[in-house]
Parts: C-alpha cells; structure tokens; sequence
C-alpha cells in the first residue's frame, strides 16, 4: 500500500533480519514498476549518500544496505518471486545483478506475512524464484499451529541468541548467473601473477589463496578492511576477471564477488573470507558460501591442497569465516576428476524487527 501525504510518499514495508543482514522487504506491488525510478526510490529509502545513511533506514554497511522485494510468482515451478536490490552505502548506487541468500532467509516468513503464501501447520514449504539470478530455492518455515514463529534454538554465527529454523536448499545454482559453472572454461587462470579460479555457483566469484596475497586467511574483517594495498590488488584482479567471465564493465557492479581460502585452524574444513566486494563481509554470504564451499571440493581448482579430499556425498563442508563457522551440504556427482554440482543446503535463521511506512520525497516518485 501507497500513501500520499503533501510532501511526502509513504510506503508500507517489513523490516526484517535475514540470517546475518538486514532491511526493507517490500511488495513489488507497492513500488515503481521502472527501475531507473525505481533506483531513486531505494537510494532515498536507504539514505545511500552518506556512511552513516543518516537521511535513510540503511545500517551503514553493505550488510545493513539490503532491499528485497516480492510478489507471487509466475513461473511455473516457483510460489514466490524474490527481486533483490543492493544499495550502495554512499555511492547513491543500486545493483539488481546480484542475489542475496542472507536476505533470502527471511524471504519465505516475509511471503508469508504479506499474505502472497498461504501457511500450512507445522512447517510451510515455499518454492522462491531469485529473480536477478533464475535461481530455485526451497526454503523451509517454521509454522506451529499455522502461524509465523520467530523464536527457537538456532543458533547462527554473527547473530546474539536464537530463533526459529530456516532451511534453505538452493536448486540448479551452477551457472546461475553467466550459464556456466566454469565462466572462463578453466579449472584456473593467472590474473595480474596471482592464480584464481573463476566459479558461478549461486554467486559468481573470483576466487584465490590468502597466501598469494601474504595473508594467512584468518585475519579480521576488520584487519582486512586497513588493508588498502590488498584491496587495491583484488579491485583489479577482479574487474579483469569479470570480463574474463563475460560479464563485461564490473568496476560499478558487485559481482563478480571476491573469496580467499587456507587451510582451516579451527576445526572447519577450510578458512574463508568474503568480499562485498569492497569491504569484507563481516561473516559469510549465503550464496557465496555455496560458491566457495563448490570451489573446495572441485578437484584443480585454487583449493586442491588446502584440504583433504572428501570421502562422502553429499558432503559437509564447514568454511571458517570472521565471526564463527557455517555448514554447506553439497550434492554433486564427481565422474573422472569432473565436478558436477547437483544442490546446496543451509540452516539460517530470521526475525521480523518492525513494520509499517517509510517516507520518500513526493518528487521522487510522484505517486
């Protein structure tokens, strides 16, 4: 619902948790159907501009800077549409070529408080198109005696305390974004004298080793972020990357994102730090983590010797990031060194924070 009031556009929205990022969730229906106005909207809704998003409901962090925007669906497979937008802290930018599975987490309980899904007892099973992308993802939501429940005892790193299960298992990923699961064709390329490999599962990456970079892929987000000589680097192997990946100009976009891995020190299968790409994230992205986590048990890749091979399928992997450890269960087929993914699955968590209207300028959007 749209309410105009003199100066001002108010629009209804949820603001939500979902796993370990937050903000707006919208009805489609409720916004601008054009994306260059629609691109206006979210900067204002957000207050991109400025670091602190002072004039905006953003966190002031790319984590906090997150918009998701639903409608029922219709594809023939999926329930719910899920358009994702990410807001630019203070560039006044916003990018519709990535997805978010963090945001995602939230997505199914936020369907189903907008009335777009209905709810079944005990669990309801949601079927999720991400628009950006294409991909299929199931999520899974706790529903007692038919209704929402946000409390419960999972525990996610990077979130205080705990709530309510959500199970996501992410379907036909491979290739998500750029049609192959390998964009370059190559297990491996040198970029700038670093080795990387370029991967599109859920997310597309440009992945490489701490090490090339003198890290050893423990270090802090924080720590990272000081690190202006390694971001420098990374900002230039990636943009070459993305070209290299047919997704042409990335110096404005946030794909193709950035990973590193080593060798796991606390009790993981394999260290991993994330780039949004130009600041780290605080913990791990969801599609991301599928991406790397793919990327660890791809024989040839940056990652061949910095873990043990696996011996079950679908398997495990649990990547080490800054605030804890997250578990991806990959299943995939592995004939004659080729790997090839089948689906990933993720245990998150969500929580409703508030709703009601947020205000824009009317001559932004004169309604």
């Amino acid at each position: 619902m749209k309410v105009n009031l003199m100066t001002q556009v108010g629009i209804q929205y949820l603001f939500m948790r979902g796993g370990t990022s937050r903000g707006p969730y919208f009805n489609r229906a409720d916004l601008p159907q054009d994306l260059e106005t629609l691109e206006k909207v979210l900067v204002a809704v957000i207050g991109s501009g400025h670091p602190l998003n002072i004039d905006g409901i953003g966190g002031g962090n790319a984590v906090t800077t997150k918009v998701a925007m639903l409608s029922t669906s219709d594809d023939n497979w999926a329930d719910i549409d899920y358009f994702f937008a990410q807001v630019s802290v203070e560039d006044g930018i916003v990018d519709f070529k990535p997805t978010c599975g963090n945001i995602l987490s939230a997505v199914g309980a936020a369907s189903l408080e907008m009335g777009l899904h209905p709810i079944s007892e005990g669990e309801t099973e949601i079927k999720i198109r991400a628009v950006n992308t294409g991909a299929k993802i199931v999520a899974k939501v706790s529903t007692p005696n038919s209704e929402i429940t946000y409390s419960g005892y999972t525990e996610i790193d990077g979130v205080p305390g705990m709530a309510a299960r959500v199970e996501l298992n992410f379907m036909e990923v491979a290739g998500s974004s750029t049609g192959l699961f390998l964009p370059t064709g190559k297990l491996t390329d040198e970029i700038n004298g670093i080795n990387v490999t370029c991967m599109d599962v859920a997310m597309p990456m440009v992945i490489a080793r701490a090490s090339d970079f003198g890290l050893n892929g423990n270090e802090s987000s924080k720590e990272l972020d000081l690190n202006r000589d390694f971001f420098k680097k990374m900002e230039a192997i990636r943009i070459k990357a993305g070209a290299l990946m047919g997704m042409g100009d990335c110096s404005k976009s946030v794909t193709p994102k950035f990973g590193l891995l080593a060798k796991a020190s606390q009790g993981g299968t394999i260290a991993a730090r994330y780039f949004m790409p130009w600041t780290t994230h605080p913990t791990m992205a969801v599609t991301g983590s599928q991406c790397l986590a793919s990327c660890a048990l791809t024989p040839g890749t940056i990652a061949h010797e910095l873990l043990p091979a696996p011996k079950t399928c679908p398997t495990a992997v649990v990547l080490e990031h800054p605030m804890g450890q997250m578990e991806v269960v990959v299943d995939y087929d592995l004939n004659n060194e080729v790997f090839s993914h089948k689906s990933a699955g993720i245990v998150r968590t969500c929580r409703k924070l508030a709703q009601g209207t947020v205000f824009i300028p009317k001559d932004i959007w004169a309604v």
